[in-house]
């Protein structure tokens, strides 16, 4: 006799496992301790094997049925419905997400500097692949994708939480393009990152250059000179800190006097030229006897192999009392330089476009962009940067802000 929802719901645990007959070879499983089973016994090429077709009440009788129907009907076509069950199984733990996102990785890394790809690929661990990671992409819901979104957020680890959006948006876009998933569940996800209030890096008033670069020239006192030398460096080339830190010493043309920045370094992908100024050669003649002899200008003290932290500049620009906390001294960190550096020279009175190329920014203008030489304004930016080098001397050795009329001949 069939089954009837009343005899499953009411059938009680024995002192023993003990089985209800549904017909067909399937049976409800009925374990000592409650637990409800629906097999399936069939066999196939003689031999005797048993199918799981699901947790009752998770699965229902009809639900049940219909997997029986279904193993039947592979069994008439002479397939093992247990065999084609591991290959699902296989093909699904395959093109799980965290294997299809270490694909997609491997597929772009090559367009990112090996520090990028790192940061990708452990952003991932740190932030997506337990939630996610034993999940194909179609089981995958986009509930389940801001779950983890709000879990970073929950941090305050805004742009963490924006960057792992994008990640997992790319990898399940990956695999449907190959065919490894039929739907994105982080397609439609664009806004759903809270937004900061943007707050602007902390940049050095012009009245406080003075002051700043006289405390510069004393740090070497208390702190270390490779520092020091740094930060000088970073105020003459207003380039990025990662840029500055990351500069290695065959970069450096001394006879064409320009530093030749490498694509793979920049933030834009593009070679950037950074004329030398006088002052600039000197900072650098006297870094030579220190660090020449490895391949980075400002290697890190404890591993000569890596860079200078991204940290060090900072904290000295704050030992300095150029935290925020001391009276007549503003906040200043290394990126705030560059700022500083477009104001004054945009002030005096230089070309807008040779000031944005000096500083690798962005083409705004796409199509003007595919034509945008790295060596644009070159000679204009040599004058520049030497004008800018002595335009900090002057305040430097004066002791006092350096009016724009006394470079330009105009206010």
């Amino acid at each position: 006799m069939a089954l009837v929802n009343v005899q499953i719901k009411e059938a009680k645990p024995r002192d023993a496992d003990y089985k209800m007959a549904d017909g067909g070879g399937m049976y409800l499983l009925v374990k000592k301790n409650g637990h409800k089973y629906w097999r399936l016994d069939y066999r196939f090429h003689g031999k005797r094997k048993t199918l799981a077709l699901g947790v009752y009440p998770e699965v229902s009788l009809k639900e049940a049925r219909e997997r029986r129907h279904q193993a039947k009907a592979l069994l008439g076509n002479n397939q093992d419905p247990g065999e084609i069950r591991k290959e699902e199984k296989l093909a699904r733990q395959a093109n799980n997400f965290k294997d299809v996102a270490r694909q997609w990785w491997e597929h772009q890394k090559g367009t990112w500097t090996p520090h990028y790809a790192n940061r990708v690929l452990k952003r991932l661990e740190d932030n997506a692949f337990k939630d996610l990671g034993h999940l194909t992409i179609d089981e995958i819901t986009p509930q389940q994708v801001i779950a983890v979104i709000r879990k970073i957020e929950a941090r305050d680890a805004l742009d963490v939480a924006n960057r792992v959006k994008q990640s997992i948006n790319s990898t399940c876009r990956f695999a449907v393009q190959r065919g490894l998933a039929t739907t994105n569940p982080a397609g439609d996800l664009d806004g759903i990152v809270r937004q900061r209030k943007v707050q602007h890096r902390a940049s050095l008033p012009r009245e406080e250059l003075p002051q700043f670069l006289r405390d510069l020239d004393t740090y070497s006192e208390r702190g270390r000179f490779l520092t020091q030398q740094a930060i000088k460096l970073l105020l003459l080339t207003f380039v990025r800190s990662g840029e500055l830190r990351g500069a290695r010493w065959d970069e450096f043309d001394f006879l064409d006097q320009v530093w030749r920045v490498s694509p793979e370094r920049m933030k834009m992908k593009n070679e950037h030229l950074v004329p030398l100024s006088r002052q600039t050669v000197e900072v650098l003649k006297l870094l030579k006897p220190i660090t020449g002899s490895y391949d980075l200008v400002f290697p890190s003290e404890r591993q000569r192999s890596k860079e200078m932290s991204d940290n060090t500049m900072r904290k000295a620009i704050f030992t300095m009392g150029y935290d925020g906390t001391q009276e007549g001294k503003s906040k200043a960190v290394p990126h705030g330089f560059r700022a500083t550096a477009s104001s004054i020279l945009n002030e005096t009175g230089f070309n807008p476009d040779a000031i944005e190329r000096q500083l690798a920014h962005k083409e705004r203008n796409s199509v003007r962009a595919a034509y945008t030489h790295h060596a644009r304004y070159l000679d204009e930016r040599r004058k520049m940067m030497q004008w800018w080098a002595d335009y900090l001397d002057e305040m430097k050795v004066s002791g006092k802000v350096v009016p724009i009329f006394s470079k330009t001949g105009s206010d």
